[in-house]
């Protein structure tokens, strides 16, 4: 009797690594460009912006490249290629250029991505603009969660592998929760930016009429 492959594999190893850097050099990037006296919410915005905007341009961009024009992850080489394997394993949609989820790559790539970068440089110029962005890139970083997902376990959820800890906790529910809590906790923090503005506006106007 065979023994069953591993679960853990190299590619699960560099996988998790590229995602780690991608992560450390965010960091780094927020303590070069912020001045040394912004808040700690501005730094943890940059941080998780400039992740999810390196992510979305490199890891998920990789993913169209390898998903348009009558390509598919399953039948591309090169490291990617075979990052995007590992990940279709859990959730087998990735692996054959699914037509709803390169939909919403295609806007999560170049829509979400941009805006992103756009919101770094606001942050490192302190506009206070940044924050009505925030708010549309977390509504759209949601959104995208929620269709990725719904589809799928509306008719039975026959392309997600649950079978084990690494696909389940690790690749479906950590790599994509993520992109809730934060997204989340980003409208709720500059929603209070934006209502306290308006609220100063407002009661400025009307000491002015009285």
């Amino acid at each position: 009797m065979s023994a069953s492959p591993p679960i853990f594999t190299a590619t699960s190893a560099y996988s998790l690594a590229f995602v780690s850097f991608v992560g450390v050099t965010a960091y780094f990037a927020a303590k070069s460009l912020l001045p040394k006296n912004a808040s700690w919410q501005d730094r943890v915005t940059f941080i998780w912006l400039a992740f999810d905007g390196i992510i979305h341009f490199t890891l998920e961009g990789s993913f169209l490249y390898y998903s348009m024009f009558g390509k598919q992850v399953i039948t591309s080489s090169g490291p990617m290629a075979q990052m995007w394997k590992e990940y279709a394993l859990a959730d087998a949609r990735w692996g054959t250029a699914d037509p709803t989820i390169v939909s919403l790559e295609l806007l999560t790539v170049f829509g979400v991505g941009t805006m992103c970068f756009y919101v770094l440089k606001q942050l490192v110029q302190r506009d206070p603009a940044r924050h009505y962005w925030i708010i549309v890139l977390s509504t759209s970083e949601i959104y995208g969660g929620w269709m990725t997902f719904c589809p799928e376990w509306l008719t039975g959820s026959a392309s997600l592998d649950t079978s084990n800890a690494l696909y389940l906790w690790v690749y479906l529910v950590f790599m994509n929760i993520i992109w809730v809590f934060i997204p989340v906790w980003l409208m709720y923090d500059s929603y209070g930016h934006i209502a306290k503005s308006l609220r100063l506006v407002q009661a400025s106007a009307t000491a002015k009429k009285n």
